[in-house]
């Protein structure tokens, strides 16, 4: 772990404040596209053209030029000058993001950002995983080091309850088939189930969907406002509870949520805990973004991770014993990160 110089952590600081800014004003204006006239017998015609992630474009039939539709152009030109100094200074912020702080894939970023653009987000969708990880760095005013940051899986958790407005709807299938890279639905344990992973043939990029588990249930979740399926997995509502906005890093940025981080931490001991022996790998990777964490959080946010951590130990016996066992796991590997939750257990 090292600490990120006060310019970068200023900067960080600025580009979500543009960042939230920026979605809390959304307008016409930040329609990508332009809308241009054809003559058709005589006639003036409005079509709004925009170019899809693949590099295609397309236009989008509007309706014959009117009073109303001129004053609808007006406003969407003027509102797009407004918002391209915005965007310029959210690039700037990115550019210097880059020499120091932690960044995401640009392929990942592609993903993560027609998600946002989708609402995802907005509707309760958290990154977690590995992603997560990487943007808690730049949360926390750090960066890590070593290949556990690194990864093309996308992992986003989401409740099953549906959230106050049901109307609301931010479809996961159609909002990767507008990337045009070529994501399909991976086919799970059974065909009669539907998928809750979709991927790239001959890529390791893959998106999975996972939602807190209850009861009995061990199939796919449908989750109806993202249009998909998700894996119902042990520790999840964790990753949910007390959720906070934040940025990926890549050329322009993108608005997302991520866990508390002391949250996340507790959250991979207690999976790490639950890894069956064939993924020794990802048990490491489990550890030692846990360790990192951990770490992290005794030097800049004292307190926080142990009052994280009596709040999970108060779930109930399985949680409190499962979490001592994963602390556990820390000593042979991570003993800095073991001694400071030592006394928790």
């Amino acid at each position: 772990m090292e600490r990120l110089s006060i310019t970068l952590q200023t900067a960080y600081a600025e580009l979500l404040e543009q960042l939230m800014a920026l979605d809390a004003r959304r307008t016409i204006g930040q329609a990508p596209g332009s809308f241009v006239t054809k003559e058709v017998k005589g006639r003036t015609y409005y079509y709004f053209q925009y170019s899809l992630p693949g590099g295609a474009t397309k236009q989008a039939y509007v309706g014959p030029r009117s009073r109303e539709l001129e004053t609808l152009v007006g406003r969407y030109e003027a509102e797009r000058s407004e918002l391209r100094a915005d965007r310029e200074r959210i690039e700037e912020l990115c550019a210097l993001l880059r020499t120091g702080a932690g960044v995401t894939d640009a392929a990942s970023a592609r993903v993560v950002r027609a998600l946002a653009d989708s609402g995802v987000f907005k509707l309760g969708g958290v990154l977690v995983g590995t992603q997560a990880f990487v943007v808690l760095g730049n949360v926390l005013g750090v960066r890590w080091r070593g290949a556990h940051s690194r990864t093309e899986d996308i992992d986003i958790a989401a409740n099953r309850v549906e959230v106050a407005l049901p109307q609301l709807r931010a479809s996961v299938p159609s909002a990767l088939e507008t990337l045009d890279m070529g994501f399909l639905p991976f086919p799970g344990f059974s065909p009669k189930k539907p998928s809750t992973s979709f991927g790239v043939r001959g890529r390791a990029l893959r998106l999975d969907l996972i939602t807190p588990a209850r009861g009995k249930t061990t199939g796919p979740v449908h989750i109806p406002r993202f249009d998909a399926a998700a894996a119902p997995l042990s520790f999840v509502e964790l990753l949910l509870e007390d959720a906070q906005p934040a940025a990926v890093i890549d050329g322009g940025g993108a608005l997302v949520r991520v866990p508390h981080p002391a949250q996340f931490a507790i959250h991979k001991l207690l999976v790490a805990k639950r890894r069956a022996a064939a993924f020794h790998t990802k048990r490491e990777k489990d550890l030692t973004q846990a360790a990192h964490l951990i770490e992290a959080l005794e030097e800049l946010r004292p307190g926080e991770l142990r009052l994280a951590w009596k709040r999970a130990r108060a779930r109930g016996p399985s949680w409190a014993r499962t979490l001592r066992e994963g602390a556990a796991l820390l000593e042979p590997r991570h003993p800095d990160a073991h001694a400071i939750v030592r006394g928790y257990t």
